[in-house]
C-alpha cells in the first residue's frame, strides 16, 4: 500500500539577499514534490528584501512570510520552527538553490524506509555558477550511515553537518533549537541530535547548490578582521571531546584530532595583531597545543603537513604566521 505523503516545511532564513532570493525561492517552488509549505523568515532586512518576500508570496499559495527584528540566522530558523506544521523540516539558505527533484528524492526515501533524517549531497559554486572543488564527497549510491560513523566522519572533516542538505523529522526539534549567537550552529545541533537517532540516510545526487559569495562574512576579511566562527569551532571541539569521551570512547583519537585541527584553523586565521598575551582565547589555544604536543606527534588521523604546522605554531606562533601570510600573498 502506498504510504500517505509527508508534508515538508521548508524554512528560508533571509537577511539582505535581494539579488539572490528570487532564484532561491523559485527553485523551491519548482519542486516536483508539491506537498510543501515554504516559510520565508525576513530577519530584519534593510535592502528591500522584505518587500521582495511579500511579492514572492503572491506567486505561490504555499509561501508564508514572516518579518522579525534582526537576530541572526539561528534566530530566524528557530522562528520558522515555531511556525512550521510539516512532518519533516528542511532548510535552504537564501543565497543558495536546489534541483527540482531534491525533496521528491528525500521524501520517497522517508516514506519507504521511515528514516528520521535524510540527506542530499551538495556541491559548491562561485557566483558565476562555476563548480568549485567538492567539500563533501558524495557516496556512489544511497547509503545509511550509522550515528557513530557519521560522527566519526564529522570529526575527520569528511561529513556534512549542514541542515540545509537534510530533511529532519519535526519531533527531533521538540527539545532542540539552533544555538543563537554562534556561527558554527549546525555542527552543535546535529551532534546533539545524533545521540537520538540510529543514523542518517545519504543520497548520492548533488542536488543542493551552495553559492560561495565574495562578500560572505566568513570569507571577506581585511588583515585585522576576524570572524568569530574560528573561536566557535574551537569551543565546539571542546564540547565534542567531552561528548566522545563520555559516550563514544572508540572515537577518542578522532576527537583529539578534531580538537587539534580546529585550533590549527584558528591560528591560521586569527590576525597577527591579536596574537598577544592580552588575548585570553589565543593564550588558551597555545597552552592547549603545548599540553598536547605528544598527541600531535602520535595522532594517526593528522596528516604530516597538519603535524608540521601544529608543532611550528606551538613553538613560534607569530613567526610562523608571518611566514605563512607572506606565502599566501605570493600565491595571489
Amino acid at each position: 500500500m502506498h504510504k500517505e505523503q509527508i508534508k515538508i516545511s521548508v524554512i528560508v532564513p533571509i537577511y539582505n539577499t535581494r539579488n539572490t532570493l528570487s532564484k532561491c525561492v523559485d527553485s523551491i517552488c519548482r519542486q516536483t514534490y508539491e506537498n510543501l509549505e515554504i516559510i520565508l523568515v525576513d530577519d530584519g532586512s534593510t535592502d528591500g528584501t522584505q518587500a521582495l518576500c511579500d511579492t514572492l508570496a503572491d506567486t505561490d499559495g504555499r509561501i508564508r512570510v514572516y518579518h522579525k527584528t534582526n537576530g541572526g540566522a539561528s534566530s530566524a530558523r528557530n522562528f520558522g520552527l515555531q511556525k512550521a506544521v510539516g512532518d519533516y523540516i528542511g532548510f535552504v539558505d537564501s543565497d543558495d538553490y536546489i534541483d527540482e527533484d531534491v525533496y521528491e528524492n528525500m521524501a520517497e526515501l522517508v516514506m519507504k524506509e521511515g528514516y528520521p533524517v535524510v540527506q542530499i549531497s551538495r556541491d559548491e559554486r562561485d557566483e558565476a555558477g562555476n563548480r568549485l572543488p567538492d567539500v563533501c564527497i558524495p557516496p556512489k549510491e544511497i547509503r545509511f550511515c550509522e550515528a557513530e560513523t557519521f560522527l566519526k566522519e564529522l570529526l575527520l572533516h569528511q561529513g556534512d553537518c549542514s541542515f540545509c542538505t537534510k530533511i529532519v523529522k519535526k519531533e527531533l526539534f521538540a527539545k532542540h533549537r539552533f544555538p543563537e549567537g554562534e556561527l558554527n550552529e549546525d555542527f552543535k545541533l546535529l551532534t546533539q541530535m545524533l545521540q537520538q537517532i540510529e543514523g542518517i540516510a545519504i543520497l548520492p545526487k548533488q542536488g543542493y547548490h551552495v553559492v560561495c559569495r565574495s562578500d560572505s562574512t566568513t570569507r571577506k576579511r581585511s588583515q585585522d578582521s576576524f570572524s568569530r566562527v574560528f573561536m566557535d569551532i574551537v569551543d565546539n571541539a571542546d564540547r565534542m571531546q567531552e561528548l566522545v569521551d563520555a559516550s563514544y570512547p572508540a572515537l577518542h583519537l578522532h576527537a583529539r584530532r578534531f580538537n587539534l585541527y580546529q585550533r590549527l584553523d584558528y591560528l591560521l586565521h586569527v590576525p597577527i595583531s591579536q596574537m598577544n598575551g592580552g588575548n585570553t582565547f589565543y593564550r588558551n589555544v597555545i597552552r592547549y597545543l603545548r599540553r598536547h604536543i605528544r598527541d600531535t606527534i602520535r595522532n594517526p588521523y593528522l596528516t604530516r603537513k597538519n603535524k608540521g604546522y601544529l608543532l611550528l605554531l606551538t613553538a613560534a606562533p607569530k613567526t610562523v604566521r608571518k611566514i605563512h601570510r607572506q606565502k599566501m600573498r605570493l600565491r595571489e
